[in-house]
């Protein structure tokens, strides 16, 4: 018979201060999660690739092994490429967070942040990963087919692999054909900003998975001033 813990969502966290890990897994704890703790990269790799806990929260100033190098290590491996990653940078490091979202990071926090806004930036990565109501099941447009309730897109019958983030992003889209959508909702509807800020990381994830969605990249148009548009049609 499983145990309760064996149902709660695992949540990893790599942070170097022994107090910041004392105060995330008790409110980790506190909204119903299973921490998991790492003091270092090397640590933070090895309980990610055995336990694939449903997020990771990465502080980037790590000993030896640092957090960009994390994520880049995970984002290689077919075991853990998938699994969320919310970055905690500090405030003056805007151009890690940059670099971090480049590496495949699918949300940052700046420190000192709110242990709620943290809990909610959580949860809402982990309803991204599951899914939720949709207009459509599943859309094609020439080799590309979006499989919403299976979460995957396919490119001519070969398997995609995007971020949870990566997949709203094009769910929202292609769901959007042919209306411009601006970062500003676009962070509103994807990530759940509720005061959007920083366009970047649109333009960030947009570049991300136009390289994945190699020759079909040409369906997500840039209006140059405003956002994107989704241009094909089924």
């Amino acid at each position: 018979m499983p145990t309760a813990n064996a149902t709660k969502p695992k949540i990893l966290v790599v942070d170097d201060e022994p107090d910041a890990l004392e105060v995330l897994a008790f409110k980790l704890k506190e909204a119903g999660y299973l921490p998991l703790l790492a003091r270092d990269g090397a640590r933070a790799l090895a309980l990610a690739r055995e336990e694939l806990p449903a997020v990771i929260l990465l502080d980037l100033m790590l000993p030896e092994v640092d957090g960009l190098e994390v994520c880049k290590l995970l984002r290689r491996d077919p075991r853990t490429a998938t699994i969320p990653v919310i970055m905690l940078t500090a405030r003056a490091a805007e151009m890690d967070r940059v670099i971090g979202l480049e590496l495949g990071a699918d949300d940052y926090v700046t420190k000192p942040f709110s242990p709620r806004e943290l809990m909610l930036r959580v949860r809402r990565l982990l309803e991204r990963s599951r899914g939720g109501a949709t207009e459509a099941e599943r859309m094609r447009f020439g080799r590309l087919e979006i499989d919403v309730p299976r979460h995957e897109v396919r490119l001519s019958g070969r398997l995609v692999e995007l971020t949870a983030t990566e997949f709203r992003l094009l769910e929202v889209l292609a769901q959007r054909r042919g209306r411009v959508q601006s970062r500003e909702r676009l962070l509103q509807d994807v990530w759940g900003y509720e005061n959007p800020i920083d366009s970047r990381t649109v333009d960030t994830h947009m570049r991300r998975l136009r390289e994945k969605l190699g020759t079909e990249a040409e369906l997500l148009e840039t209006i140059r001033g405003v956002g994107y548009r989704f241009r094909g049609t089924e």
